[in-house]
This record gives C-alpha cells, structure tokens and sequence, in this order.
C-alpha cells in the first residue's frame, strides 16, 4: 500500500492525485505562469493615471501669438479700456481658436456680472477676499466681454469682483474678448469648480430669457452649446418659483425625456413653463405621499428618491448606443408621472424597498 505522504489535496476540488502527478501539474503551471507574463509584457500597456497626447497638433506657433497694441484686431477693445478709465497691457491670439484678446487693467466699477449669472454667495466672497488678502496678491484675471449697451461683462468672475470690491481694489486685471457670444458658452468652461444642480438651472433659465429678448425666434436647438442640458432649463423655471425645489430626485427622469426644441426659444420658453408648472403639481403630491409613508413609522432619507422613482415612467428605458430619441415626449411622461402619483398605494411599500434605494444611492 502506498503512503498516504504520496497523495496530495488540489485546490476545493478535493482530488487525490499521486506525488508526481502534482508535481508534474506544479511544473506545467509554473510553465504557463511563465509565458502568461512574458505575453502580458510583450502587449503594450498604458499606466493609469495618463492622459494619451492628441494624434495630430494643433493651435498656432509662438510667432503666431504675441498682437501688437496699435493692431487693427484689437483697435475697439483699446479704445473701450482707455474710454472706461483702464489701461491696456497687452495683446495675443489665443493659441487654439486664435482669436485676439487683450489684457488689460480696469477700474472695478466699469466691471459688471452677466445679469444670468448664479446668485452672489456673500460667506464665499469674503472668504475669497480674506485668502487673496492673505497671499498679497490677486493673480487671476477676469474673462470681460462687450455686453449689452457697449457694456463690460464677466461671465464667471462675480465672486472674485465682488471680492477684489471687500479689499477696496481701485483696478482689476482682465482678459478682454472680443466674442460676445463667449458671455452665453462660460458656462460649459465651469467644470473644474461646478455649480451645483440649482446654480446651473437657474443661470441657464436666466440666460434664456436674456437671449430671448433679442434672437427670441431662434431654435432653441441652436442654443445647445450655451444651455449645456435641455433638462436645466425646465429646472431653471421651477428653481425661479420654487427655490427649495428637490431638482435632484427628477434629474434623471427629465435627461431621459427633455430635449431641445426647434421651436422659436420665446415659444419653447412658454411651453417649458407648463412642464415646470406640472412639475411642481407632480411634486405637491409627492410630498403628501411622503408624509403619509412617515405617518406609517418609515423614516428612510430616501423617501423622495424612492416615490420619485415608482411613479417615473421611464425608469426602466434604457437607451441603445447612439440612440438620441427621447422614450417617450416630456408632455406624455408627465401626463403618466401625475397619474402614477395619484394612485400610489403606501399599503406596497416595504422596509427592504427603501433599502434597495439606499444602496443604489451609496453606489
């Protein structure tokens, strides 16, 4: 009889196999081991953490950067920096698009915010003043356009003007373009410090009713660039009449139906108020849905997420790769959405309802 030394357990399978079986598996594993690396480092692989270089260069050269002063590109902004009491410094093309843009110095006063910007935080703007004043210096210039009556706008310098107004700054430092139109695209630049849900809907709304004044009968389509998400301006609308407006929890049920209309922009305007007015009824009942699933001992954070979710028409579609179309229309999945309101049964909720919605909104 044979040792039981000459046997030996493999892995979960529990298979007996003799002392040299195993160890002619050992050695034809080490051996696959061996070529299974030799493959992995003969395929190129890329490190995490790098960005893969543009196959192609773009932009202009250094010869092609640096505008003189007394050029003709530039001539209009010159004047309108001396005629607002400031002083220009220089002048170049701006290395991608090779627009021409000026820096230049300017009294705080002749500075305005655009009129859509989102709402001055006071707390941030003295934060703001107080840190600049502690490095004794403000390095980062404003981006300025020519807006409305020959005005001067920064699209996304609100904060750090009404800063450099708490240090009392006779001048500020500024980027001066040319292109009035940058004033309605600043926003799709916010990525580094994003506004949050509100900020975004309330200055995209007002941005469109600002562009609807005077190109009112364009498509709102052409403004995709400038509005970034057609669901931001549905949100906008409610935001204005609702400021406490929970627009997270129907996010993702507008992305799947909103889109951008090619109505005239005053006419899809007048229908999105409708859409935000039904909104805000579809979330009055929520609400009351809400304070009955509470009247019967549930206290999950995520109420509003889960009713939202079970009257959401649309919460199972799932769009195919390169399909744009909407499931359904906005005027139709709300229609359904106030009807899947009305008719909730708080008897079917359950504890372990809301404990899928908690572990869908960690993930």
């Amino acid at each position: 009889m044979e040792s039981m030394a000459a046997f030996c357990v493999i892995g979960d399978s529990r298979t007996l196999l003799r002392k040299g079986d195993s160890v002619a598996m050992a050695t034809r594993s080490k051996t696959a081991t061996k070529r299974t690396r030799a493959g992995a480092a003969a395929s190129p692989r890329r490190r995490r953490g790098r960005l893969a270089p543009g196959q192609a260069s773009r932009g202009l050269d250094a010869a092609d950067v640096a505008i003189a002063l007394d050029s003709a590109d530039i001539a209009a902004l010159v004047t309108l920096v001396r005629e607002a009491g400031g002083a220009p410094i220089g002048a170049y093309h701006e290395p991608l698009g090779g627009r021409a843009l000026l820096l230049a110095s300017l009294p705080l006063a002749a500075v305005q915010p655009t009129p859509f910007q989102r709402d001055l935080s006071p707390t941030h703007a003295k934060r703001l003043a107080t840190k600049i004043d502690e490095t004794a210096a403000f390095l980062d210039p404003l981006i300025v356009v020519r807006g409305e009556d020959g005005r001067l706008w920064t699209p996304n310098g609100r904060h750090r003007l009404a800063a450099a107004k708490v240090l009392g700054l006779k001048q500020i430092t500024a980027l001066i373009s040319p292109d009035e139109s940058l004033a309605y695209r600043i926003l799709a630049l916010n990525t580094e410090k994003a506004h949050n849900l509100k900020d975004r809907s309330l200055e995209v709304i007002r941005m469109a009713r600002n562009l609807a004044k005077r190109r009112g009968e364009e498509r709102e389509s052409g403004f995709a660039a400038e509005f970034e998400a057609p669901e931001l301006l549905t949100l906008g609308i409610v935001y204005e009449q609702s400021p406490r407006f929970a627009g997270g929890a129907y996010s993702a049920f507008l992305k799947k139906v909103d889109r951008f209309s090619e109505r005239a922009l005053t006419a899809s305007l007048a229908q999105r108020t409708d859409f935000a007015a039904r909104l805000v009824e579809i979330d009055a009942r929520v609400k009351k849905i809400i304070t009955g699933l509470q009247a019967r001992g549930f206290k999950s954070p995520y109420l509003r997420n889960y009713v939202v979710a079970r009257i959401n028409p649309v919460r199972f579609h799932k769009a195919k790769k390169g399909d744009t179309a909407p499931p359904m229309p906005v005027a139709q999945a709300l229609t359904r959405m106030a009807a899947a309101a009305r008719d909730f049964n708080l008897s079917s909720v359950s504890n372990s309802d809301l404990a899928w919605v908690a572990v869908g909104a960690g993930e």
